[in-house]
C-alpha cells in the first residue's frame, strides 16, 4: 500500500484547500481575559492552536479605535477579527478577508459563536468594496506565499489606509524576514517601526503614506 501523502504546508493559501475536513474545538484567552471558543479545521492556518505570531500580535498590538473601520487580512478562522470586534465595540466594523473559503466559513461561525457576528464582515478579497477606507489593519500575513506576492498583497491593503491617520499592525517572524520587510515598507513610503518583539516575532507598526 502506498504511503499517505503529507498534507501540504501551503494548502491554506488556496481558495479550496482540498484537504479532508476534520473540525475541532480550541480556546483562546485574550490578554484582557476574554475567553474565545473557536472551531478550526484542517486546510486552514494553524488548526491545532492559535499560533504564537497571532498571540504576540494580540498581546502587543495597540489600542483599537472605538467604532472604527478595521480589517484582518488573512483572517483564517477568525481569532484576530473577533478580538478586533470586541475591542472596537458595538459600532466597529471588521472586514475579515481570506482567500480560503473553508477559513471564511469558520470565521463567520466563530464570530457568531462569540457574539460579534453583526460586526464582522467575512469576505473573499474580490468582494471588498473598491472604495473601502480603513482606519486600522491587523495581519499575520502569509509570508510563505513568496516575496513578490506578499508585496503585492501588502501594497493593495496599505493603500486603503485612511490618509494621514490610518495604520497597520503586522506580525512577522524574525527568521522569515521581519527586518527586511520593515525596510521594504519604509522604502516604499510607508513609515514603519518595530514596536515589540516576542518569542522570535516582530510587531511592525506601519502608517499610511503621507
Amino acid at each position: 500500500m502506498p504511503s499517505p501523502q503529507p498534507e501540504r504546508a501551503d494548502h491554506y493559501f488556496a481558495a479550496d484547500p482540498g484537504t479532508p475536513s476534520a473540525p475541532q474545538q480550541i480556546e483562546l484567552v485574550l490578554p484582557e481575559g476574554r475567553l474565545l471558543h473557536l472551531t478550526t479545521d484542517r486546510g486552514t492556518f494553524s488548526p491545532d492552536r492559535v499560533d504564537p505570531g497571532t498571540r504576540a500580535l494580540l498581546a502587543d498590538g495597540p489600542e483599537v479605535p472605538t467604532g472604527g473601520i478595521l480589517a484582518d487580512v488573512g483572517c483564517g478562522y477568525g481569532p484576530i477579527a473577533i478580538a478586533l470586534a470586541l475591542r472596537g465595540g458595538p459600532d466597529a466594523t471588521v472586514w475579515a478577508v481570506d482567500v480560503n473559503e473553508r477559513a471564511r466559513a469558520l470565521c463567520r461561525a466563530n464570530a457568531d459563536a462569540n457574539g460579534v457576528g453583526d460586526r464582522v464582515r467575512v469576505v473573499a478579497p474580490d468582494e471588498v468594496p473598491a472604495d473601502l477606507i480603513i482606519d486600522q489593519i491587523w495581519s499575520n500575513p502569509p509570508i510563505r506565499i513568496g516575496k513578490a506576492a506578499l508585496h503585492e498583497l501588502l501594497t493593495t491593503w496599505l493603500d486603503r489606509l485612511a490618509p494621514g491617520a490610518g495604520s497597520a499592525e503586522l506580525v512577522v517572524q524574525k527568521h522569515l524576514g521581519a527586518d527586511s520587510l520593515a525596510r521594504w515598507l519604509a522604502a516604499e513610503g510607508w513609515p514603519t517601526e518595530r514596536t515589540a518583539s516576542r518569542g522570535g516575532y516582530r510587531i511592525l507598526h506601519v502608517e499610511a503614506r503621507p
